[in-house]
């Protein structure tokens, strides 16, 4: 990757457009829908999503600051909690966070890549590490939550379900 930084950003400020643009257009029981038995629905991996970029937030100053951070267990999180809102209010949320983290990552530069900090669990890390990590779960949970969209499209598309095969949730592959 030529730019890093610049390849990652766009990731990073793209992913809420992304959001935002399913929770207007698709319907609320389709994003409220599980796509499988112990399987996320959209609305569930909104949820994550949002709660892990407080993580990234706070991983991203640790690395800034030359300290080490604490592990973050997803399942520590209180779903809960936010399970009686709209997907339109966790992406409103998860907006104004991300306009958050986008500003903080503009103090890092190439030199920062290899600032160093410990993972309780991962070990020793580098911060070119977490921001590959970041982009790449970004992109993980939205397509995620696209195909737990799709399955009951898929289950309805009789002859043509041979080309979503791919894309089945819950199904051995």
């Amino acid at each position: 990757m030529q730019d890093l930084l610049s390849e990652i950003r766009s990731i990073l400020v793209g992913t809420p457009a992304r959001w935002s643009s399913l929770a207007q257009t698709i319907p609320a029981e389709l994003f409220f829908r599980q796509p499988a038995h112990e399987e996320w629905s959209a609305f569930e991996c909104l949820q994550h999503i949002l709660d892990t970029e407080y993580s990234y937030q706070l991983r991203l100053q640790a690395f800034l600051d030359g300290r080490d951070f604490p592990a973050f267990n997803p399942g520590d999180e209180d779903a809960n909690s936010r399970a009686a809102q709209t997907p339109m209010t966790l992406v409103a949320e998860f907006v104004q966070l991300r306009q958050q983290s986008l500003k903080s990552l503009e103090k890092v530069t190439p030199a920062d890549f290899d600032r160093p900090a410990r993972h309780p669990k991962l070990g020793p890390v580098k911060l070119e590490q977490m921001l590959n990590a970041w982009a790449a779960h970004d992109l993980n949970h939205t397509v995620q939550a696209e195909e737990a969209l799709m399955q009951p499209f898929i289950q309805g598309s009789g002859p043509w379900q041979v080309f979503f095969t791919n894309h089945l949730v819950g199904v051995e592959k």
